[in-house]
């Protein structure tokens, strides 16, 4: 018998104010044209002051519990993936974990940037293999528009805010391919490539700092390093890429997630892109991505799915893993 991490309910938040690509022409030499046609990206949520980082991530979580059919109580851990967290500390995770009125368990953040979510899931499938959880709260959360230079128009269109989560659930499998949950992972990070995607700010220098990319170098090895992490997971699982149904990639950039998939020998029918409405909304993008293509009824139950990102550090990584139980 062993333990897998299903994915038992999903859930995401986007904040109310929508940004069209045609209101950065008022400020911007740009156009939507020129926005779209180099990232796919037509739209973008912008959070307001109440609609923080932990509210928003408290928001998904509250639409996650009720898709799985859960109350608060039932979760024992919450792990948060955020570069935007509210405060330098505490965790937004522990205010997750107060908003929704849980006292037990533990709760905390995890720091991967736009790979966030992949180390999040990574984490909570660890602890769940390992019998220190049953059941954990995984969220996406960030504000990325407080980060936003909004003179450097090869990084301010492209950010948006959101929050998406998923819980997953211990169950036993026969520790096959055919079991359902998280069945491979695959984390990877190269310090070394820190200065091309990075904030110039943090305690250090006692200011929050804005994002400063190098796009041409971020794309260089974004995808080389995005189809290999994928092999590996599906190598070490046992699986082929015929047998892969869908691939729930970062949403960043739609170039890069095409390009990937192309390298990786997967047609973009099977590639779910939401990037054209929410932007890149690092560690958020891949759960709000689960959540509206479930919503709009791509994702069936226990449809295998390949889920890779990659973000500043460098880091990079994919889990290979069906879908959620509750969908019908």
């Amino acid at each position: 018998m062993t333990v897998r991490a299903v994915i038992q309910g999903c859930g995401h938040y986007l904040p109310k104010r929508v940004v069209d690509n045609s209101e950065f022409e008022r400020t911007l030499d740009t156009s939507d044209d020129w926005i779209s046609s180099r990232s796919g990206i037509k739209r973008r949520h912008f959070s307001n002051e109440d609609e923080t980082t932990s509210v928003m991530a408290t928001l998904a979580a509250k639409e996650a519990l009720a898709d799985a059919n859960l109350q608060a109580d039932d979760i024992d851990a919450i792990i948060l993936a955020t570069s935007t967290s509210d405060l330098t500390f505490p965790s937004a995770a522990t205010m997750v974990q107060a908003n929704l009125g849980i006292v037990k368990g533990f709760a905390y953040d995890v720091q991967a940037v736009c790979a966030g979510f992949v180390f999040a899931l990574a984490n909570a499938n660890a602890l769940i293999i390992s019998g220190q959880a049953k059941k954990i709260l995984v969220i996406g959360s960030e504000t990325f528009s407080k980060l936003m230079d909004w003179e450097d128009r090869s990084t301010c269109v492209l950010f948006g805010d959101g929050a998406g989560a998923v819980i997953l659930s211990a169950e036993n499998g026969k520790g096959d391919k055919y079991d359902r949950g998280i069945l491979a992972s695959d984390l990877n990070s190269d310090g070394r490539l820190k200065d091309i995607l990075y904030v110039d700010g943090g305690v250090s220098t006692q200011s929050t700092g804005y994002l400063r990319m190098h796009g041409k170098e971020v794309y260089r090895h974004a995808i080389e390093k995005l189809a290999t992490t994928a092999q590996n997971s599906m190598k070490s699982a046992g699986i082929s890429v015929e047998e892969i149904d869908w691939i729930v990639p970062h949403q960043a950039n739609i170039r890069i997630i095409h390009g990937t998939a192309k390298k990786m020998g997967i047609t973009s029918d099977r590639v779910l892109t939401t990037v054209q409405d929410h932007g890149n909304t690092s560690a958020a993008s891949i759960p709000l991505a689960l959540s509206v293509s479930k919503i709009n009824g791509h994702i069936k139950k226990n449809d295998l799915i390949v889920t890779e990102a990659i973000g500043g550090g460098l880091a990079w990584g994919c889990l290979l893993y069906t879908s959620d139980a509750a969908d019908e």
